[in-house]
């Protein structure tokens, strides 16, 4: 700025202003002097420039206009608008979400269905009287192999990978809606600043997180259940039903329609609705106090490896301990015959009345040992793949 007016032939007058006036004069000056001169003098018309500069000599004020508007009173600049600047926003914020999300849920699936299988047996009474977590694992292992083991795999590791894209998609889309709430009636300088969730804005992203998901969620679920189910039966020497997911899939729209695919979808908001406020809570509590303890500031820093896998080992297993009471409902009513319950709180009462309030938490331990390593593997692939894609930033 100041080289601009030195350049000029009443670069003088300017000074005596500058030092006869206040500091107020002078921006007001500087702001209307840039605004204006920078979008009538160009520089491909020097005759024009001669012209404006001719002009404006004689219009600097002399030290008795300089001594009346030291005496008026002093207002705050206008600012223009070609001076105004606007905070920088990432739009990429979503996808980058979407993406690392689809990461982190590929990764849930290949560590974690063995002991999925296991839980979805327990449930649905495919394991026998006092059986163990790891008694199940390693008969499955003995009879029909690590393909045993991955039974059924295809289907949420075809859906999980999209889900946990729109799960995490929607989780920022969540932070961002919470965001706006908080900030309503707030001046644009104070939006421009840091937006720090508390934890309960945090725990309703979550909650909103669980609506879009549920939509690619419940027919996969469905779809999962009933393979894992089907080998139950082979195991007792029945007959295979199914060939695949394809086939189930086709099998299921071909029997009942787009409905009987979406059987359980409000088991699956019941169970989800509660388990994404634990699971997306627990993880950014854990990550912000592991963050304190090594000394790291949760606005700047950066978790390490471990601590991640740690964070989200606990997201996981909270999520589980909250929600599997309906996931047990979830379980029994997407494999159950049709017509066979009249809806999910037949299933409950059914449930209580065979086999007590124990049968709610049945596959607890499977869902929690699995919970851990599963959702550990999980946050990793998706901070992994969210700091590869920080260019998108």
């Amino acid at each position: 700025m100041l080289e601009i007016l030195h350049s000029l032939p009443f670069h003088y007058s300017i000074h005596k202003l500058l030092y006869q006036s206040n500091s107020q004069h002078l921006i007001s000056l500087a702001h209307s002097f840039t605004c204006h001169h920078s979008q009538s003098i160009s520089p491909s018309s020097p005759s024009k420039q001669e012209n404006i500069m001719s002009t404006t000599t004689s219009e600097i004020p002399s030290n008795t206009m300089v001594a009346q508007l030291e005496s008026q009173p002093q207002s705050a600049p206008e600012q223009h608008e070609c001076c105004k600047s606007q905070p920088k926003q990432s739009s990429f914020s979503a996808l980058k979400s979407f993406i690392s999300g689809g990461v982190g849920g590929a990764c849930c699936v290949l560590v974690g269905h063995p002991l999925d299988l296991v839980k979805v047996r327990m449930q649905t009474g495919g394991a026998s009287a006092g059986s163990s977590v790891f008694g199940m694992l390693s008969n499955t292992l003995a009879k029909e192999g690590v393909r045993g083991l991955y039974r059924g795999v295809s289907a949420p590791l075809t859906a999980v990978t999209p889900m946990f894209a729109v799960s995490f998609w929607s989780y920022d889309i969540g932070q961002q809606l919470v965001t706006s709430v908080g900030q309503w009636g707030m001046s644009p300088d104070e939006k421009a600043r840091p937006y720090n969730l508390s934890m309960t804005e945090i725990c309703m992203a979550g909650a909103f997180s669980a609506i879009p998901t549920t939509g690619i969620m419940a027919p996969s679920e469905r779809i999962k259940c009933l393979l894992q189910v089907q080998a139950n039966e082979v195991e007792r020497g029945g007959k295979a039903k199914y060939t695949g997911m394809v086939d189930c899939a086709r099998s299921v729209l071909r029997e009942g329609g787009i409905a009987s695919l979406y059987k359980g979808t409000v088991a699956t908001l019941a169970r989800d609705i509660p388990g994404t406020v634990a699971y997306f809570g627990t993880y950014e509590l854990a990550k912000k106090e592991l963050m304190k303890f090594q000394g790291i500031d949760p606005n700047r820093g950066q978790l390490s490896p471990i601590a991640v896998l740690t964070a989200g080992g606990l997201a996981g297993m909270a999520c589980w301990g909250v929600s599997i009471p309906a996931d047990v409902i979830k379980s029994r009513y997407q494999t159950a015959p049709e017509g066979k319950y009249s809806g999910l709180y037949d299933v409950y009462k059914t449930l209580i009345k065979e086999e007590g309030y124990g049968g709610l938490v049945k596959g607890m331990r499977p869902a929690l040992i699995r919970a851990f390593p599963a959702n550990a593997a999980c946050f990793l692939g998706m901070e992994v793949s969210k700091s590869m894609l920080s260019f998108m930033d």
